[in-house]
Parts: C-alpha cells; sequence; structure tokens
C-alpha cells in the first residue's frame, strides 16, 4: 500500500479514528478487568503503559527527524539546481552560434519546466513520468550539442568548463529526483509507528479503566493532537505543495536568464 494515495485529511481523520478506538477497546477492556476483580494494580499498569508511550514517542521523534533532514536536504538542492543551471547557461557562451542559441533556448524550457514540477500542488504518476522523460530530453540534446562541440577540438579547455557546467546540472536534478522522488519513510516504519500508536492508546484507555475513570474530553484533545503530528510527518514525506520548499533561487536563476536576452 502507497501512503500518498490516501489524501492528507484522510490520514488526519483515520489517525484521530484510530487513536479514539484505540483507547475505547483499552477502557472496556480495563473496565471488565475491574468489574470482574479489583486485583489488577494501578502502578505495574502505569509503569507498562509509559514504557509503551516513550516507545512511541521516540519513533515518532526518529520519524521526524528522518522528515525533516530530507526536506532541508531538498531545500539545499534547490540552492545547488539554481547555481548549476545558471553556470551552464553562461557556459554555453562557449559554443557555436548556431549550437549556442539553440542551448540557451533549451536550458530556458529546462529550468521552466523545473518550477513548473515544483510549483504543481500535486502530481499523479503519469505526469511525473512525462515530465521526466522531457527534462531527459532536454538533456541529451543539451549533451549532444556539447560532445559535438568538444570533438571539433578534444583539447578545449572552454569546452571541457561546458561540460563540466552540464554535468553538475545533471547530477543535481538526478539528486533532487532521488531525494524528493524516490527516498520515502519505509513502509515498515509506518506500520511499526501504528502498531505502538495502538498499543500506547490501548495502554491509556486500559488504565483509565482500571482506575474506574470515566472518559473526558481530553481523550479527543489526545487523539487530535496525535494526528496533527502525524499529519505533518506525511505531508513532510510525500513530494507536492503540501508543505513546499522554496523555488525563490530558481526564479532568480529564471530571472536571471531572461534579463540576459
Amino acid at each position: 500500500m502507497n501512503i500518498d494515495a490516501l489524501p492528507i485529511w484522510v490520514v488526519f481523520a483515520a489517525t484521530v479514528l484510530l487513536v479514539l478506538g484505540s483507547i475505547e477497546v483499552g477502557f472496556r477492556l480495563g473496565s471488565l478487568v475491574l468489574a470482574r476483580a479489583s486485583s489488577e494494580k494501578e502502578a505495574p499498569v502505569s509503569g507498562v503503559s509509559g514504557a509503551i508511550l516513550a516507545l512511541t514517542a521516540f519513533m515518532l521523534a526518529f520519524t521526524m527527524s528522518m522528515v525533516a533532514e530530507r526536506y532541508d536536504a531538498r531545500k539545499a538542492l534547490v540552492r545547488s539546481d539554481a547555481v548549476a543551471i545558471r553556470t551552464a547557461y553562461m557556459r554555453s557562451d562557449f559554443l557555436p552560434p548556431a549550437e549556442r542559441s539553440e542551448a540557451k533556448d533549451l536550458i530556458r524550457q529546462y529550468l521552466a519546466l523545473r518550477l513548473s514540477f515544483a510549483r504543481a500542488a500535486s502530481l499523479d504518476q503519469s505526469k511525473t513520468e512525462a515530465m521526466r522523460a522531457a527534462t531527459e530530453r532536454i538533456q541529451r540534446r543539451l549533451w549532444a550539442l556539447a560532445t559535438a562541440n568538444a570533438a571539433r577540438d578534444m583539447n578545449s579547455d572552454i569546452a571541457a568548463l561546458y561540460i563540466e557546467s552540464l554535468n553538475e546540472m545533471f547530477d543535481v536534478n538526478a539528486q533532487r529526483v532521488a531525494v524528493g522522488l524516490q527516498a520515502r519513510i519505509p513502509m515498515g516504519v509506518w506500520l511499526v509507528l501504528v502498531v505502538l500508536t495502538i498499543f500506547g492508546m490501548m495502554s491509556i484507555g486500559y488504565h483509565t479503566g482500571i482506575i474506574g475513570s470515566r472518559r473526558s474530553l481530553a481523550t479527543l484533545i489526545l487523539a487530535v493532537a496525535f494526528a496533527m503530528v502525524i499529519v505533518v510527518i506525511a505531508a513532510l514525506d510525500r513530494p507536492g505543495g503540501y508543505v513546499p520548499v522554496t523555488q525563490q533561487p530558481l526564479e532568480d536563476a529564471q530571472r536571471y536568464i531572461s534579463g540576459g536576452d
């Protein structure tokens, strides 16, 4: 199952229901034990509940750290992408006039495609693959122009500089795809988080039941607060516009390129 198939609001609602349901199940079990025998001690149950909740908190912190680091990496790659594209555009002046014009136009298209991809609020698989295919076509054509120019003078340092800038631009694109689209929270981590959440919330309900306490508004507040954290993690993990990375460096590069025409 791919969690991206679920809208964010569904993730939020499902988490609230999961927490409330788990607490209710635990509460009913605790109330049943209390009604049959009052020999269940509160202190051991409280200790077990605290241990499970601590493990749940650890998994939440671990998962949040994972997506937060990747979010920072995505921001850094935008800056690297802007620098690489601007450098490649400037070094395209080293090409002969006919090839120079085509290369500059291709780099402008490449940059516009990058921004269009980043600004999309959501992308299905077909749109993602179409944009990646268009990017690869531009890359192959730029490389063909660069190698054709280098073949005229294999010892040309100028041609080597342009090829180096294209290499950097292509490498950054590959990193952005890997970090932004392919590096995701493993389903095993989500599964462990869900199971720990169920056990932790059941332990809270069970503890409430054996001490004879009643349900309260605090249960709903806990469910909503927990769901908010899960939603933040899910939003940071998935590509799209839920928690967008600023594209200002690329927009600045686009203005620079447009101003040089």
